[in-house]
């Protein structure tokens, strides 16, 4: 029965995210504890999963990750592949250089479900080639925007499209720690979410103010400010607005600014202050509580494994994610061309911009 099945996965990747190792937190200046979860956590710890293997360049990182788990260990990934299988679930939690090269080795082992870091690849050709590998193979791709994952946004995003807010009018989103590749990933993808509309163009400028990137000076990864236009076509239902949606962005590298989203609309407002989301009407105030035990990819893994099941479609189409991909390399290119609109999809040298994120 699809409800006894039990899935087969590895990690590829045994750092941070991937294995949990706080020795390679300490180098980022950050801790496990912190983390919306990790791939080991969420794998290791769905009950319907057996993780089998996990591979690392990294003899450290093998090491410790045995000890923890007692599973073989690879320093190479590919041998890894095929001296594991089967194996059901793939988890990539590299570099992001590495990210389109790993999937689609893994699709075509006979992984039948690849759970990917953010952001989605490097290139818009190289997400566009994973999604591809992923749909000719019947495999699920699914990015971890683990914000999509969480009660709160989903009950905001449902409120939304059964209009407590009115029709929406602008949107806003901010952090701290620019970043666009790393962080901003999360929060453009959250915005496409929680309105159900598609970024469909982009204006602003890069912070170029030269924080080092925690990650290594391999890596350069600004943030910046500007705007996203969210394109709507059908007419609002209350005589509202019935053009584009547009959405401010404010991502400064050494800004100090909460991490905020705020969706406005004729009929109210709502701020996500991380996951303590509040929406407005008038003097009415009401709390979306996240009261979940679990974490946001302890409950991406449940979903993987529904997903594996036959219990119907994933909840969300990895498309999304290449959008989301694609509007922060339009950023670049803003950039690059005085802070003009950049149209998406991406056409011409904009799609060879390489995002150089970690």
């Amino acid at each position: 029965m699809a409800g006894e099945t039990r899935y087969r996965a590895a990690i590829v990747g045994l750092g941070f995210i991937g294995g949990a190792d706080q020795l390679s937190g300490d180098a980022l200046g950050q801790r496990v504890a912190d983390l919306d979860g990790t791939h080991v956590g969420a794998l290791a710890g769905c009950d319907r999963v057996d993780l089998v293997a996990g591979s690392s360049r990294d003899g450290g990182r093998r090491a410790r990750f045995h000890a923890r788990y007692g599973v073989p260990v690879f320093a190479d990934w590919r041998e890894m592949l095929y001296a594991a299988a089967p194996l059901d679930i793939v988890a990539v939690a590299t570099y992001t250089p590495a990210h389109a090269e790993i999937t689609q080795a893994a699709v075509e082992a006979g992984a039948r479900a690849i759970y990917c870091e953010k952001p989605v690849a490097a290139t818009v050709a190289e997400a566009e080639g994973m999604l591809s590998a992923c749909n000719q193979a019947g495999a699920l791709l699914v990015i971890n925007h683990n914000l999509r994952f969480h009660p709160g946004y989903r009950r905001l995003r449902d409120r939304i499209a059964a209009g407590a807010l009115g029709t929406l009018t602008s949107a806003s989103l901010q952090w701290t720690s620019g970043r666009l590749g790393n962080v901003g990933t999360h929060m453009i993808d959250a915005v496409q979410m929680v309105t159900g509309l598609p970024v469909t163009a982009v204006a602003g400028t890069l912070d170029l103010s030269g924080k080092p990137d925690c990650r290594g000076d391999a890596f350069t990864d600004p943030g910046g400010w500007g705007l996203l236009r969210l394109g709507r076509d059908l007419p609002a239902p209350d005589g509202g607005p019935r053009g584009d949606l547009i959405c401010t962005m404010d991502a400064a590298d050494y800004g100090t600014a909460p991490l905020r989203h705020r969706f406005y609309g004729t009929a109210g407002y709502a701020i996500c202050r991380n996951r303590d989301i509040e929406i407005v009407r008038g003097d009415d105030r009401q709390f979306l509580p996240d009261d979940a035990p679990d974490s946001g990819m302890d409950r991406a893994v449940a979903e993987i494994v529904n997903w594996l099941d036959g219990e119907g479609p994933f909840s969300y189409d990895a498309r999304e994610a290449v959008r989301t991909l694609e509007a922060i390399v339009a950023f670049h290119a803003s950039h690059r061309a005085g802070g003009a609109w950049v149209e998406l999809p991406l056409r011409g040298d904009h799609r060879d911009i390489v995002l150089h994120s970690g």
